[in-house]
């Protein structure tokens, strides 16, 4: 946790100095391209944040100029921290599209923080492009939201699939973060999949919801201990979800519990410790095999920047970046209105993650990874496409 810790300050003051600068006349300069890196560094989804920031940085520093109508731009990241809070994260919004007048937008992790800077930036126009944010009311009625990552009804009925087909399980238990848009969301359409697999309109034989911040969970997992169900799907903060499975344990719930993208953070390993052994989670990347060139390209150079291994989000953020970088190419202008013209004509974009095509809605068809918690560390299980 202290070295997690130690990056995570280092990101903050190298993306405040990053914001600094833009105060001090970044707008002014006719040869600079600002990316908004809309995020939360600080707060319940911290970690996330830091670790998607690290994606897009890293792609900054690989690539920190763009040559748009003949002319060479520096590209200059203005970060925001939305500090995992709606309200906040209206804020960091507003300062990105109407203080720093940023062309283009990354983020966030956490849909609901996405959706809160949403109509900000499309009443700005300017596009935003989110990386892991899985929730269809990101983009939805938004034109100016993007994403390059997978949606919850897909990611839901891979987990569900899973449950019912690779753990035999005909009774499932769901454990929401009900003040969480995303766990909400993700948990619906896990339940709506489950039912249509098994048949079985009370297939679903609990349900327990909690805040984001709670810490005690045994009431929920008494409630749930006496359903009996086959597995337990609980989507939600990384944080609240291993301190969740650590108490189940310790109730002597032995249930597989099943998770989202979420989980996919060394924080969940980290609080969790030996408790979330063998946890299933679904999730954007894999480390173990590159995909492509660009994958290959991206580990290499996360791997020598940050001496660890990358967060699948962080895949995403580089790939975000990525997306911008070729719309602005084909824009032939830094006028963000046609940014987002070209960002919606995006197709087989090879990405760290995968190839990237922006349908009619504004949002890419990608595979989804299983993984599973194994010794400590997360490992592949396979790939489920849509």
């Amino acid at each position: 946790m202290k070295k997690s810790m130690g990056i995570f300050l280092a990101l903050s003051l190298v993306f405040s100095f990053a914001v600094i600068l833009a105060g001090c006349g970044g707008s002014a300069q006719s040869n600079v391209i600002k990316i908004g890196v809309f995020e939360p560094l600080t707060g319940a989804n911290g970690a996330g944040g830091a670790d998607e920031a690290e994606g897009i940085k890293l792609a900054n520093m690989l690539y920190p100029t763009v040559t748009v109508g003949g002319k060479e731009y520096k590209i200059e990241l203005v970060v925001a921290d939305n500090k995992s809070d709606k309200v906040e994260a209206a804020n960091a919004a507003t300062m990105l599209a109407q203080k720093a007048k940023v062309n283009a937008v990354i983020g966030s992790w956490g849909s609901s923080l996405s959706m809160a800077g949403g109509p900000i930036f499309a009443e700005a126009k300017i596009p935003a492009v989110g990386a892991s944010c899985t929730n269809p009311n990101v983009t939805k009625g938004n034109e100016y939201y993007f994403r390059v990552c997978f949606l919850d009804p897909f990611q839901g009925e891979v987990m569900a699939t899973y449950a019912f087909k690779n753990l035999g399980a005909k009774k499932a238990a769901i454990v929401r973060e009900v003040s969480n848009d995303y766990s909400v969301g993700l948990a619906k359409f896990f339940a709506d999949s489950f039912i249509k697999l098994t048949g079985d309109p009370n297939a679903i034989v609990a349900q327990a919801d909690y805040n984001t911040g709670d810490q005690d969970f045994n009431a929920q997992l008494t409630n749930i201990k006496k359903a009996n169900p086959d597995v337990i799907f609980a989507p939600g903060n990384f944080t609240e979800s291993a301190l969740l499975i650590k108490q189940a344990r310790q109730q002597g719930i032995t249930t597989p519990f099943l998770g989202g993208d979420t989980w996919d953070e060394a924080a969940f390993l980290e609080v969790g410790g030996k408790e979330v052994e063998g946890a299933v989670l679904s999730t954007f990347f894999a480390n173990d095999v590159p995909i492509n060139a660009t994958s290959a390209l991206f580990l290499k150079e996360f791997r020598a920047k940050f001496n660890k291994e990358p967060a699948a989000v962080a895949a995403l953020g580089f790939d975000a970046y990525l997306v911008i970088l070729d719309a602005l190419k084909r824009a032939n202008s830094t006028d963000p209105v046609k940014i987002r013209a070209e960002i919606a004509k995006t197709t087989n974009f090879e990405g760290a993650a995968g190839s990237i095509t922006i349908n009619a809605e504004r949002n890419a068809e990608k595979d989804a990874v299983i993984k599973v918690v194994k010794d400590g560390k997360f490992h592949y299980l396979t790939t489920v496409k849509p």
